[in-house]
């Protein structure tokens, strides 16, 4: 992390912040915490309802719009935290494929950011 100054940690870091609180209310609203694993599911599934085959057409169309959603959502969350745990270990910043510094454009851009441009 030699390559970024103070502020621009402490820039990427807010950054990395607010999108982890983003993620986690986007998969909230998107689906279900189960042992520590998001899964989708409709809106309302929870409720107990008499069974309409419209409704439960409409819940089966929503739930598969919403696991590859919820699968998204969860791997971006996976990859921002890896990002804020490179940042307190002081390893953030550096490509994983090359071992060399991501430039702070880069980061910018991206801030969970694993790899360099040329090694991505």
């Amino acid at each position: 992390m030699q390559h970024l100054t103070e502020e621009q940690i402490e820039e990427l870091r807010a950054a990395l912040d607010g999108e982890q609180v983003d993620l986690e209310e986007q998969l909230a609203e998107h689906g279900k915490k189960i042992d520590g694993d998001w899964t989708g599911t409709p809106a309302g599934f929870e409720k107990e309802t008499d069974s309409d085959p419209e409704d439960s057409a409409d819940a089966m169309e929503e739930l598969a719009t919403n696991v590859p959603l919820v699968e998204e959502l969860e791997s971006r969350l996976k990859d921002v935290k890896d990002a804020i745990k490179k940042m307190d270990a002081g390893t953030y910043g550096i490509c994983e494929e090359s071992g060399k510094e991501i430039p702070f454009d880069r980061l910018e851009a991206n801030p969970a950011a694993r790899t360099a441009i040329q090694s991505a």
